[in-house]
């Protein structure tokens, strides 16, 4: 406790703030005897308020709280507000890691690209854990992939052929190991190509791993200038925290790139297969499966060419009971059973029998329906052989515009015992086409009301609309009517394959007299 007159001179000094200020003694000026901030406070205009004071002594802080007595002398009440102090200090500090924390984790996770991920990590952490910092992300052979960023510019990436052992701990924390502590790190140890360009002589170094799922994601590096702060224990702590966020991410976009990888693969192979002119006979094909944001479903169409010159294509179109992924895999293995049965293409009811016999065999509770078409071009016209395996008939597209439907009808694959079907044969004149669909289109709901069938009727008018157009324009229609129809509603996997005679021109005589040739 103090106590001043109203001209700042002290009147009394009690033992404790004898101790706080040393050279205050009763008499002297408050100026002389204690600091600056406490004499300011005490000096204010005549009828001013004396507001508190707040301020350091040696390394506290105290603060101070006026009394204002009748006879205008001042009590200043002491306080020692350095616990208080180191604790608001200790608070904001956490606070701001809090939030830097929630903000790498939010750019973390917003990509799941590995590249930008290691960007990131390296930019936050020159921003607000070092200098500088890498990201080192674990060998490809020989060179080490690693992302470099100085505070104050952007990151940089490079691959770089080196031994991480010779930088110590760094071996260590490539392959996950707890880091070592800074202090056992010599800066005049570190390597050439630790150090950015233009940064200098290195002060201190921090190593931490990149923790990853299951698998180390890499290690980052933190660096500090000669003439900063070295790293206190509290701060490489820090930085193994921000590390784990990092390498989280870091490991779920390498996952998510093999998974991708590994997917496109797959697609590939179960996606239907571009159509094109084979052996004189147009095909066109054309797959919208039931979700927008999937690539594949239970619908699938082939076309196989013929292994023997002159002998017929054969043609498949299915739809397995199903949607998305699980049927997609489903498709998959009927594709390739029949692929294997290619040698007997020729014969229908036995590829139909040997696939429901093999379907029945792998317990699966899926079935499908099919039909299958045998192509071959003679003269200007193509022959067809058609059989339908519980699947909506095939339609005929006539020159003039009439729409037949070809009459082949048979049980599903993979259900009963025992697969019948009716094959027919049908030829198509140039010009005239052969329609293969799944229900995904006839049965697709929309229109005006929203749950109304687009319906057998609706697809043969549509059809009609489209005599003479090439197989590829027919396709084009019946997709775009189809998907119009739907709108945004949900619909089925929707299939479509036209098999088409190209149109021919005659070529007259040379010598006037021989019979010209049609060309398709």
């Amino acid at each position: 406790m103090l106590v001043t007159d109203a001209e700042a001179v002290l009147l009394f000094v009690n033992e404790a703030a004898g101790l706080i200020f040393p050279r205050a003694r009763p008499g002297s000026a408050m100026v002389d005897a204690v600091p600056a901030w406490l004499s300011s406070a005490h000096a204010r205009p005549p009828g001013a308020a004396i507001p508190a004071a707040q301020g350091p002594v040696d390394d506290r802080t105290y603060e101070a709280h006026p009394t204002v007595r009748e006879d205008d002398t001042v009590v200043w009440w002491l306080v020692d507000d350095t616990d208080h102090r180191l604790a608001r200090e200790a608070l904001q500090v956490e606070r701001e890691r809090t939030a830097f924390l929630t903000e790498a984790s939010n750019l973390l996770l917003s990509s799941l690209n590995l590249e930008r991920c290691m960007d990131v990590t390296a930019r936050m952490a020159a921003e607000h854990l070092a200098d500088a910092a890498l990201v080192i992300a674990p060998t490809r052979g020989r060179e080490l992939p690693v992302v470099t960023c100085v505070r104050g510019r952007p990151p940089s990436s490079a691959r770089i052929t080196a031994n991480p052992d010779q930088v110590p701990g760094l071996g260590e924390a490539l392959q996950g190991f707890p880091p070592v502590p800074s202090r056992w790190i010599d800066p005049a140890t570190a390597p050439a190509w630790l150090i950015p360009d233009g940064f200098g002589a290195v002060g201190s170094i921090v190593i931490t791993p990149l923790p990853g799922h299951g698998v180390p994601a890499g290690a980052l590096v933190l660096l500090r200038g000669v003439g900063t702060t070295g790293f206190s224990a509290e701060e490489e702590v820090f930085a193994r925290l921000f590390a784990a966020r990092a390498g989280a991410a870091m490991s779920a976009a390498r996952l998510y790139a093999e998974q991708t990888s590994i997917t496109n693969v797959l697609m590939r192979e179960l996606l239907p297969p571009s159509l094109h002119q084979i052996s004189g006979v147009e095909y066109a094909g054309g797959y919208r499966p039931s979700m927008d944001h999937e690539r594949i479903g239970g619908d699938f169409y082939d076309v196989h060419p013929a292994t023997v010159e002159g002998d017929a294509s054969l043609v498949v179109l299915g739809d397995v009971c199903g949607k998305g992924l699980e049927a997609a895999v489903m498709t998959g293995k009927i594709r390739n059973t029949l692929h294997a049965l290619l040698p007997i293409a020729q014969d229908h009811q036995r590829i139909l029998s040997l696939l429901n016999t093999s379907l029945l065999n792998s317990h699966n509770t899926r079935f499908a329906t099919l039909v299958l078409a045998s192509a071959m071009r003679d003269g200007n016209t193509v022959r067809l052989r058609l059989t339908s395996a519980g699947h909506p008939a095939p339609l005929i597209l006539r020159s003039d515009g009439r729409v037949e439907e070809a009459a082949t009808k048979g049980t599903l694959v993979g259900v009963l015992p025992r697969v019948t079907a009716e094959t027919v044969q049908v030829t198509l004149a140039p010009g005239e086409t052969c329609v293969l669909y799944t229900d995904g289109i006839s049965e697709a709901r929309g229109g005006p009301m929203g749950g109304t069938q687009f319906g057998e009727e609706r697809l043969f008018r549509a059809l009609e609309e489209c005599a003479g157009m090439p197989g590829e324009a027919v396709v084009e229609r019946v997709q775009m009517l189809a998907s119009q129809w739907v709108g945004a509603g949900r619909h089925d996997d929707m299939a479509v394959v036209v098999i088409s005679a190209p149109r021919t021109n005659h070529l007259s005589a040379v010598d006037g007299r021989t019979r010209g040739r049609f060309t398709a």
